[in-house]
């Protein structure tokens, strides 16, 4: 079974190790990272190369693996990577992606009324490529042959997903036995139904597709993804516009797309972003745990 994982500069590593290591170890499979030039690919922290082998190595192969990162803007905005998805994805048994993967195959056109899942972040900007969009770890379109994951680690999850329905669930849990992935996470903070409000907003109001303006990108929204529309944009948008915070997603359009951060890359910038939260608002803030010079975090306004 011919597994061709593709690749492409800023992808995020996760995305596409995380099936990887599940897709690889099936009995028969020949997994293979590719790409639309050969040679070294480096991910989205710009410390990680794979070598990957060119597009023209996997002409037919029976699945098809897409993460993403935020070189997926270049991807989707024309590269030949969606040529190559549009020539295979007739013979596949099953084209996927992890995270922003989904865009690049709703640029592809491959998800147009298909019920799909991205980063919980990107939810919008996948409707407005022809999708279904659904927040669900990993959504299964059988007639469609079409599996997505959400966000980075569900990779793993699409992976094991995948398995059992090609080798029997005692394979798959054999392979989850062997990878001893059983997450028990410190944090119950995955999700932003479950994680502190503050840390939602946060991320929220960094993230490139806060108010992304994709000009010459195609947008092909399905009539079910407008219900999305008014969810993503409430309360914490508006937090970040009348608080006047930097908004990478503004950037969209003005400067090299594959510089902006993808979601999980904000961590790097909380301290920073928490000070523009909260200064200032320490007198109506409650006590923070840190050390550092953060010492307390604002209390949202009552009219939020």
């Amino acid at each position: 079974m011919d597994i061709a994982i593709l690749v492409y500069e800023g992808f995020t590593a996760l995305d596409a190790v995380g099936p990887y290591e599940v897709l690889s170890r099936l009995p028969g499979a020949r997994t293979r990272f590719v790409a639309t030039t050969a040679g070294p690919v480096t991910t989205d922290t710009g410390v990680l190369t794979l070598v990957a082998g060119g597009l023209e190595e996997m002409p037919r192969p029976a699945l098809v693996v897409v993460p993403g990162g935020p070189g997926e803007v270049a991807v989707r905005a024309g590269d030949a990577a969606l040529d190559w998805l549009r020539s295979v994805h007739p013979t596949t048994e099953w084209t996927t992606s992890v995270c922003t993967g989904s865009l690049v195959l709703g640029a592809a056109g491959l998800l147009d009324g298909v019920r799909a899942t991205s980063h919980w972040l990107a939810l919008e900007q996948l409707g407005r490529l022809g999708a279904i969009p659904v927040r669900e770890r990993v959504v299964i379109e059988e007639g469609r042959r079409i599996v997505t994951a959400a966000g980075v680690s569900a990779g793993i999850d699409m992976g094991l997903v995948l398995a059992a329905r090609i080798a029997g669930e005692l394979v798959a849990q054999g392979i989850q036995l062997g990878i001893e992935y059983d997450p028990q996470p410190p944090f119950d903070s995955g999700s932003p139904d479950r994680a502190p409000a503050e840390v939602v907003e946060l991320l929220r109001a960094r993230s490139r597709f806060l108010t992304a303006r994709c000009d010459g990108l195609p947008r092909r929204r399905h009539p079910a993804a407008l219900g999305l529309r008014a969810g993503r944009r409430g309360r914490l948008h508006q937090v970040a516009e009348r608080r006047a915070l930097p908004v990478v997603g503004d950037q969209l359009g003005e400067g090299p797309l594959q510089a902006l951060p993808e979601p999980g890359q904000v961590l790097e910038q909380l301290p920073q972003v928490l000070v523009q939260l909260v200064h200032g608002g320490a007198s109506r803030g409650r006590a923070s745990s840190h050390d550092g010079p953060i010492h307390r975090i604002a209390a949202p306004s009552s009219h939020l």
